[in-house]
C-alpha cells in the first residue's frame, strides 16, 4: 500500500490543510485550554505554532496504518533507581546516515527513511519552512504508554531547534511546563495535528506525554528535527 492509495498523497493533503490552518495559527499557537493564559498576558507562553487540522482525517488514518506496518519498531530500555526497565512506548529513529542522536543514554543510529515517513517529512518542511534530517518516532500503544518531563537540549540539536511534532491516532495530552514559573500549557494533540516547537522553547520549557489509563487506542508521534553530528558545524 502506498501513501497515494486514493490518488492524493499525504504531502499534497498536508500542504492544502496547512494553507487553511495558517489563518488561525496566531490564535491557537499559545492556547492551552487554560483560560488563565488568556486573562493574563504576562504569563509565559512557549514559542510554538499549532495546526490542529494539519492533515485531513482520512490521510491521517491512512498514514497511521502505514507506519504501524512499515516502521522497524524497537523496545528501548532506560535506567531507573531500581535498574533498567523498558521504555513505556516503542520507538524508531530514521534519517540521513550521519544523523546519529544520543538521548537518555540511548544511541540512535538512523534507519533509512521509509516511504510514509519521507512524505510526512516533506510536508512538515513545507509547512515549517525548515529542513529536517532525522525523526524520532514514538508509538504509544495505549493510554498507559507515556513520556516523562524532559527537554530536547542535546548539543547536536543546536540552541534554538525547530522540532515539528506530527500526531496520528487517538488524541493525547501534551504538557509544556515553564522552568522558572511552573506554568503549564496543555494541548490535546489529536490525529492529524502538527505542533511546531521553536525559539527558546527547549531552553525555557520541559514537555511530557502523561499516562492516561482511560485512553484506548494507539497514537504515533513523529518529531522531525535537524541533527548536526557532534564535532561538525551546520
Amino acid at each position: 500500500m502506498t501513501a497515494q492509495a486514493t490518488g492524493v498523497s499525504v504531502v499534497v493533503v498536508a500542504a492544502i490543510i496547512a494553507r487553511f490552518s495558517l489563518a488561525h495559527v496566531s490564535r491557537t499557537q499559545s492556547h492551552s485550554g487554560n483560560l488563565m493564559a488568556d486573562l493574563f498576558d504576562d504569563l509565559p507562553a512557549p514559542d510554538v505554532d499549532w495546526y490542529p487540522e494539519w492533515l485531513a482525517p482520512e490521510a491521517a488514518a491512512r498514514a497511521l496504518a502505514q507506519l504501524i506496518g512499515e516502521v522497524e519498531w524497537r523496545q528501548d530500555m532506560m535506567g531507573t533507581p531500581a535498574g533498567r526497565v523498558p521504555l513505556p512506548r516503542l520507538t524508531a529513529w530514521q534519517g540521513e546516515p550521519d544523523a546519529v542522536y544520543v538521548y537518555s543514554g540511548i544511541r540512535n543510529v538512523p534507519q533509512p527513511w521509509t516511504a510514509t515517513v519521507a512524505e510526512l517529512r516533506a510536508a512538515a518542511e513545507a509547512s515549517c519552512h525548515a529542513r529536517f534530517n532525522s525523526v524520532l518516532i514514538n508509538r504509544y500503544r495505549s493510554g498507559t504508554d507515556s513520556m516523562g518531563w524532559h527537554a530536547d537540549r542535546e548539543p547536536e540539536l543546536g540552541t534554538q531547534p525547530v522540532i515539528a511534532s506530527i500526531s496520528l491516532g487517538v488524541a493525547r495530552t501534551f504538557d509544556l511546563r515553564h522552568n522558572k514559573t511552573g506554568v503549564v500549557q496543555s494541548f490535546s494533540l489529536k490525529g492529524g495535528s502538527l505542533l511546531v516547537m521553536k525559539g527558546n522553547t527547549q531552553a525555557d520549557w520541559r514537555h511530557r506525554v502523561p499516562k492516561e489509563p482511560r485512553v484506548a487506542g494507539e497514537r504515533i508521534n513523529l518529531t522531525f528535527r535537524w541533527v548536526t553530528p557532534r564535532g561538525a558545524t551546520r
